[in-house]
This record gives C-alpha cells, structure tokens and sequence, in this order.
C-alpha cells in the first residue's frame, strides 16, 4: 500500500485499548474520511494496517488516504453505535455508506389550460396548473395518480386537446372502457372539468368517498334519461368499490412493519423496504449502493444508518437475513423509536411471502440500473444458492474442448457476466501440448495456460472468475481440480452434464450431481452457457480445420514445404489476401522460382 504514514499508524494502534468505542479516520488535510465501530478498539482498528492487500479496493483505497485517527472510548458497544450514527450524521464521511435524505416532496399536479391531465411532479411550477401536496412519498403519489385516473378514466395519453380533438382513431384505452375517449371532442369543457373537480374530491378525501351519494347520482340522472351520465357513474363506483378491495391488506388491520429485502450483482446492491402503516402498503423505498463486495456489511451498516434519519418506526421490523448483532440491532430501534420494536427474519408464513416481494422489488430495481432483467439477476442469485456458494457469480467462465481428427484440437473459453455473454472476453486455445484426443488432457492443458497468464499478470487474463464450469462430466472436474489447486487458485469448478441428447441434465461436482431442471431460471442459464461454449469451440475447431485443410493443400505444390507455407501466411495472413497476390509477390515472399511461384499462383486461384 502506498501509504507514507503506514509505519507510524502500526505504531499508534499499539496503543489503543481493548474497549469499545468509535474511530475517526482522517486525511492529510484534517478531513474525516471513515467513522466506525468497535468492540475492542484495538482490535479493530489494527485489521486495517495489516493484511492489507486482501481487503477489497475500496477499503484499501480508504485506507491510502488514512493520515491520522483519533478514537473516543465508551462503556458499551450500544453507545458506541448511538455515536457512530450522531457523527456520521453529522460530518457525512466519504467512505461510509451514507442514508442522504434526498427524497424531497411529491406534488399532484391538474394540469392547466381547458383539458388539463392529472400527473405526478417533483415540484410545482407557474404554469397555471393546480397543485396538491406536498407529499413525502413519491410512491403514494405516484399509485394515487395511476388509481384516479383509472377511477375517472382520465386521459393518460401524450395528445393535447382541444388541438388533437378528433385526430386519429382513439387509443386501446378507450375501447377497454379505461379512458372517457376525450380526443372525440365530444365532451365539453365544463363536463371535464365536473370530472376532474370529482378526482380532486376523491384525492383529497384519501379515496374515502360516500358511494352511496355517488349510486344516488346515478340514479337521479337515470330517472331523468341522462344515461350516459348514469353509466359513468356505475363505472367509477364499481371501479372505487374494486380498488379498496384490492389493497393490499395484513392479517391485523392495526399492523404496521417495515419489510427488507437486499440483493447484490457483481458491485452494486439494492435494498427495497415496504412499509406497512395501519394493514396497507403505504410506500416504498429503494436504495442503490456502488462498489459493493460484501452484501452483508451493506445490511449491517445501513440498517442503523436508515434507522438513525427516519422519525417514521413501525411496530416490527421484517429483514431478508439477520445483521451482526440483532439484540444490539433492536435495542437501538427502542432507543431512537421510545416503543419496543421487534426485528425478526422470518422463516415462513405470510412475512416470508412479503420479505419475498420486497426481494423481487430490489431485483427490479438493481437489474433497472444494470440494464438486465429481473429473471437474469434472479437465475445468477438461484444459481449460486443451488450450487452453494458463498456469494453470488457473476462473473462466470466455461471452458470445452472440441477435436476433428489430430489436425484440429482446440479448446473454447467463454464468459458470462450478469447473465449475458460478455463476447470481449471469450477466448481461443490450439491444444500444443497433448498428443490424440485425449478431452481431459486437453482442458488441463486449457485451464493450466489460462491461469498461469493470470498469475504472469497478463492484462487480457487479470480477472478472476467468480465461477467455472467445464462442459463434461465428474471426470473433466477430476482432471482439473488438482491443477486449480496446484496453480492456488480458489475458484467455485463444476461440471455441466448432459443427456443422451446432448441436453443440459445436471451439474456435478466433489459432492455428485445436481439437478437443476426443477429450477427453471437457473436450469435455462446454464443450457445457455453451455450451448454457447460448445458453439464456440465447435466455431474454433471448424476455422482451424479449415486452415489446416488450405495450407495442405498449398503443400502439394512441388517446392513448397511446411516453412515456405508458414511464411506467406505470415505475410499475407488471410486466404483474401493470399488469393490477390501476384506471382511474383508469392515468389519474393516464399523464396522460390518463377516456375514454382506460377504454379503455386494456379494452385491458390483454384482454391
């Protein structure tokens, strides 16, 4: 590490106590970079100095920049977090995971103009639109507007009216009775606006409107022959009747809880929290993170960092997995909450089914920020979960060798990342060293020139997988693993195993085979891997024979030997270019008579 003060650091931990407390790292200009934790203060803070090169970058970039730390000593690990939230709330130090309270407020907005549309805003301008808010959560503002435009059957469409009246055919909504069909031009300015005054009502009413005022309009413009009018009427009442039966509702009405859910890719995390106030889902927060390695100190951490800047505390707290210390978790949530808090990871029920749905929210959420489906970030989180690993891979690499004769051995090298090929990195190998076709020799040979490139520190080899899987069965991993492991290289290997139809089956390794096909993202990940190296290989093989085939061809040319054949392809590199040299390029380049270099010129040309 390059890092100065690393000496004088070593020697200042010496010194510390076993105590808990809180350590204050800082720069060279004064400036607190890291606020932690600890039990025992020594202890701790030393893991920094030591070791350094196995913490991952970001602590070690942290840790190049430490020029001092000063400490503050407590009587309990309790008070130590309660400081450690105070002061990183305080200074908002750039290596902590931070909870910036960046939601602002959410408005309703109606439009203005004589045909205004109901939509979401983040803040209210001078438009001449009416406003109504402010909101605190942009997700009751956004299902409010979703909900009262459906009620209403408001327009929703991009067409801006009157201008657009009568323009074009009207939109799917209209025919599926979601839309009051405004671009006909045939309600007027004052009917609309009796609409959208009624949406406001029910926005403002929190959607506890009297449907029995409601059904007595109905019928009141049914006995004076307004059907339409009446029919309208019937729509939104049973449209309101419906969306209040379809809330989503806890066992106890009085419930409230927070539900957590995180999920992590190769460096990002996402955690989505619902919260449940008085039985309904109320809102929903999700929160990305950069550069993560270990999703487990994400959770740790932000838990008290949220707790920490929220005034809004449920009666439980429902969580994916469980923090580091889950006593000192809660007796935190009691200090800050002033009521007793439980915090629990449920094994099954009906907070299992809503910790599920706050997982398949962050799945959304992070694979919309990577740009990848929620089933592609899900197969890779079943993937690793059905394999065992300790964390998920995204990074994978699969390796399989195809032979035609003993011309043309080669071995294929592909790579997935996220759950898509990442073809920039896919990479070739002619097997040199192996005589027949011996496929278990073959991949060694494969793996031990892949790896021995990374540890000579080749850039186009530098990064480890996180995964590899070999197309081939218990005996191509058996044949491996003792290199892997004389190379010291500690990577997750298993095999893909196929049927007698050349279908992916199973997955095998030191343990025997898994099944896969009951878990369907994962099962069509790995058929995709392994039908990819397999064309990727054969693609290899087919090109090399080919070559083969050309360059005997040229051999049978009296005068031109193994070398003579090497040189031109040297020169000239493709069968293009060789085609459209001149005799006399082909007799300079090979060294060769006029008599030899036309006939060879004949030969190419007939190719």
């Amino acid at each position: 590490m390059d890092n100065p003060r690393l000496d004088y650091l070593r020697d200042k931990v010496k010194k510390l106590p076993l105590q808990p407390g809180i350590y204050i790292m800082k720069d060279e200009k004064g400036q607190i970079i890291y606020i932690g934790k600890a039990k025992a203060l020594k202890n701790r803070v030393s893991s920094y100095f030591r070791s350094v090169d196995k913490h991952t970058p970001k602590v070690y970039r942290m840790e190049e920049n430490v020029w001092d730390f000063e400490y503050i000593v407590t009587s309990s690990e309790f008070e130590a977090l309660v400081l450690e939230c105070s002061f990183i709330k305080q200074h908002s130090p750039k290596y902590n995971i931070l909870l910036k309270d960046d939601k602002g407020y959410h408005y309703i907005r109606i439009g203005g103009g004589e045909y205004g549309k109901i939509t979401a805003s983040h803040q209210p301008l001078k438009d001449g639109a009416r406003y109504l808010g402010p909101y605190l959560s942009g997700y009751v503002v956004k299902q409010t507007v979703e909900q009262v435009n459906k009620i209403f059957r408001l327009p929703t469409c991009s067409r801006k009216f009157p201008q657009d009246f009568r323009k074009g055919r009207p939109c799917l909504n209209f025919h599926i009775k979601q839309c009051v069909g405004l671009c006909q031009g045939k309600m007027s300015k004052e009917e609309y606006h009796a609409l959208l005054d009624d949406a406001m009502d029910y926005i403002r009413s929190g959607g506890s409107v009297n449907v029995d005022k409601m059904r007595d309009e109905m019928e009141k413009a049914a006995e004076n022959l307004e059907f339409e009018k009446a029919a309208r009427l019937r729509d939104r009442i049973n449209a309101i009747v419906k969306v209040g039966d379809t809330q989503v509702v806890l066992l106890d009405e009085n419930r409230s809880m927070d539900v957590w859910g995180f999920v992590k890719n190769h460096l990002m995390a996402c955690c989505v929290v619902l919260k449940f106030r008085e039985g309904r889902l109320s809102d929903k927060e999700n929160f990305v993170f950069d550069e993560v390695y270990d999703l487990k100190d994400v959770r740790d951490e932000f838990m008290t960092r949220y707790y920490a800047n929220t005034q809004d505390f449920p009666k439980a707290v429902v969580l994916d997995e469980e923090v580091e210390d889950m006593e000192l978790f809660q007796q935190f949530l009691r200090h800050r909450s002033l009521h007793a808090i439980t915090a629990a990871v449920p094994q099954k029920g009906e907070r299992k089914k809503l910790v599920e749905m706050a997982y398949n929210n962050a799945v959304e959420q992070l694979s919309l920020k990577v740009q990848r489906t929620g089933r592609e970030v899900a197969a890779l989180e079943e993937l690793g979960r059905l394999l065992g690993l300790s964390s998920t891979p995204y990074y994978i690499e699969a390796y399989d060798i195809s032979n035609w004769g003993e011309t043309a051995r080669v071995g294929g090298m592909i790579v997935f990342e996220n759950g898509r090929p990442l073809k920039s990195d896919y990479k070739r190998f002619a097997i040199k060293d192996v005589a027949g076709q011996d496929d278990y020799a073959s991949m060694r040979e494969v793996l031990r020139r892949r790896f021995t490139r990374y540890l000579e520190k080749d850039p186009a080899f530098s990064r480890l997988p996180d995964l590899i899987l070999l197309d081939g069965g218990k005996g191509h991993v058996a044949a491996v693993e003792p290199l892997l492991k004389e190379l010291g290289i500690d990577v997750p290997l298993f095999g893909m195993v196929k049927d007698n139809r050349h279908r992916t089956r199973a997955i095998t390794g030191e343990g025997g085979e898994i099944a896969i096909s009951t878990v369907k993202s994962a099962f069509t990940l790995v058929t995709n891997i392994q039908d990819e190296v397999h064309r990727f290989a054969i693609a290899y093989q087919r090109t090399l024979h080919k070559k083969v085939t050309y360059e005997s061809e040229l051999r049978k040319v009296k005068g031109i030997g193994e070398a003579k054949v090497k040189a031109l392809m040297k020169e000239f590199r493709t069968k293009k270019r060789l085609k459209e040299a001149s005799s006399d390029e082909l007799q300079q380049v090979a060294k060769i008579s006029e008599e030899t270099a036309g006939e060879l010129y004949r030969v190419i040309q007939e190719l």
